[in-house]
């Protein structure tokens, strides 16, 4: 009979959960190991950031000083950038208005004889036409016209024509619209002033001279008594003579006048005094007037001294008369008298400077 062998023997039960104790405990040691380095790897990548963190904050606030400092600087820069400029500016308009006056010198230099010509009428007519409004006459505007048609007659030039004729044309209009010399008027008014004080009034007649002392010389003329022409011829003259005389110093004593205004023989010496200052006054104040072109106002005191002579002054009297006279010239010459532009002339100007 065969022997049958035994079956194996099966382990220990308790060696099996010891065996995965010893797996579980390697497996945790290297999870531990593992977490370890992981965690210290990530604390130096921590520190390596806050380190370039730190590092790139530095840079940053370097940056920044610098960029302070460069803004302070171009600033700085801008500011005499900016000086310059308009130090530049300035130069370039000064040069440019110098240019511009280059220029105007070359053209006042290109300029031909005719344009020079032309020029120096048209400033000169201009010259003249201010004149005649400052004066009120019409002359410094005939001197320049007839100056002006001189000069271009010795040119003789056929494009200058039309100006000479446009001059011809404005010097007629000129002469005819008179002229009102206020430096004759105010001379003649100055002599009415200085003759005032001697002008004879209606209350104070001056006597005749003359023919009171014809008798008195015819008288001493006739021969004395017992000369060799004595006789009843020598008396009868002498007789004449001495009637006469007593006629003529009879006729002194009395004065017959018509007077219109009988208030004009009873002015008083002071009144009279008073009267001749008043005249003067007037005749002044008209003088005023007739220098500032005010004429309206010197005819009205014209009028009252001439009322004021009429009045109060013999009109017999010789430098009564001549004082009046030259009063009524002034007056009827002091008017406004409207100057003519040369207009015609000076458009003829500019037509001919233009087709240069």
């Amino acid at each position: 009979m065969t022997a049958t062998a035994p079956p194996p023997a099966s382990p220990a039960p308790t060696a099996v959960p010891g065996r995965w104790i010893a797996v579980g405990a390697a497996v945790l040691a290297a999870l531990a190991a593992a977490s370890f380095a992981i965690a210290w790897s990530t604390q130096q990548r921590v520190k390596t950031l806050e380190t370039e963190l730190v590092r790139r904050q530095q840079d940053a606030a370097a940056q920044v000083a610098e960029a302070r400092t460069a803004s302070r600087d171009a600033q700085e820069v801008a500011r005499d950038v900016a000086a310059k400029m308009t130090l530049l500016d300035e130069r370039v308009a000064e040069t440019t208005l110098q240019r511009s006056q280059l220029e105007d010198l070359i053209q006042s230099l290109a300029r031909s004889r005719d344009e020079n010509v032309l020029a120096d009428i048209d400033s000169s007519i201009r010259v003249a036409v201010q004149q005649s409004a400052i004066t009120g006459s019409a002359e410094p505007l005939v001197a320049a016209l007839k100056q002006t048609d001189e000069r271009l007659s010795r040119l003789n030039q056929p494009r200058l024509e039309r100006v000479r004729r446009a001059v011809a044309q404005d010097l007629d209009r000129a002469r005819s619209a008179g002229a009102t010399d206020i430096s004759v008027l105010t001379i003649r008014i100055d002599e009415v002033i200085r003759v005032v004080d001697d002008l004879p009034l209606l209350a104070q007649p001056g006597r005749r001279p003359a023919e009171a002392a014809r008798a008195p010389a015819a008288a001493a003329s006739a021969p004395a008594p017992g000369g060799a022409g004595w006789g009843l011829l020598d008396w009868r003259e002498r007789w004449r003579s001495a009637a006469s005389y007593v006629w003529e110093q009879a006729r002194s004593l009395i004065r017959v006048t018509r007077i219109d205004h009988p208030d004009a023989v009873l002015l008083a010496p002071d009144q009279a005094w008073f009267l001749r200052e008043n005249l003067k006054l007037r005749l002044l104040n008209a003088r005023l007037a007739l220098l500032s072109r005010q004429f309206d106002t010197a005819q009205s005191d014209l009028r009252d001294a001439l009322a004021t002579l009429d009045h109060y002054f013999d009109r017999s009297s010789r430098r009564v008369r001549s004082a009046s006279e030259l009063l009524h010239q002034v007056q009827s010459q002091a008017r406004l008298v409207s100057v003519p532009r040369p207009d015609a002339t000076l458009a003829a100007i500019a037509t001919a400077a233009a087709g240069r």
